[in-house]
């Protein structure tokens, strides 16, 4: 029973390190284009109800935070059902590959928005740009198993929250495109370069 146990250990790690070196397909290109259109509606939502979002911090935080939630949402489960259809008996794997990957900067963009909000909230300007500095290490953690052009969306997004901190002061910072900007363009090339490098794959 010890030497079952220890082979399907030995097998179980193997599967894991496998999902590791293998191009992962369970990212949607229409969903992760959904998801910049979700940005797109966020900013047009806060010029229209936010003018000015410095006096109405708990709306905007909602606002984008709520955007956030329901993209992590629709990309999860697209991502489950596409990948047991394309990875098949390697898909749970794969999908645990793809959320260690990222996890890290989902929480370290959670901890800090709940630092700057609580202990700092003069900087809550940063924010932006601070959001997008850490979904490009997100990305930047996934490129090892996602096409290689995935990197160039990282740099966008490095790039960007970089500006972000260095251009915008104050009020100016928290404009509606500081992030609808961003992230509508950036998910919707990391979008195009899915579509791109899948034709004729599931």
């Amino acid at each position: 029973m010890r030497d079952l146990d220890r082979a399907l250990a030995e097998i179980q790690s193997i599967r894991s390190q496998v999902a590791r070196t293998v191009e992962f397909h369970g990212y949607g290109p229409t969903t992760l284009a959904a998801t910049g259109l979700v940005a797109a509606a966020a900013a047009l939502a806060q010029r229209a109800w936010l003018p000015d979002p410095g006096k109405h911090l708990p709306a905007y935080l909602t606002l984008w935070i709520g955007a956030a939630a329901i993209s992590v949402v629709v990309v999860g489960i697209e991502t489950v059902a596409r990948s047991r259809r394309v990875h098949f008996g390697l898909a749970q794997e794969m999908i645990q590959a793809a959320v260690e990957q990222f996890l890290p900067a989902g929480l370290a963009g959670a901890a800090l928005t709940a630092a700057v909000t609580r202990f700092a909230p003069e900087s809550v300007w940063m924010l932006p740009g601070l959001w997008q500095i850490v979904f490009a290490l997100g990305v930047f953690a996934s490129g090892r198993f996602l096409p290689r052009a995935m990197l160039l969306v990282g740099g966008w997004y490095l790039a960007t929250g970089t500006a972000c901190l260095g251009l915008a002061r104050g009020a100016h910072a928290l404009s509606p495109w500081a992030m609808g900007a961003p992230f509508g363009l950036g998910q919707l090339a990391m979008a195009a370069i899915l579509e791109l490098s899948r034709e004729g794959r599931p």
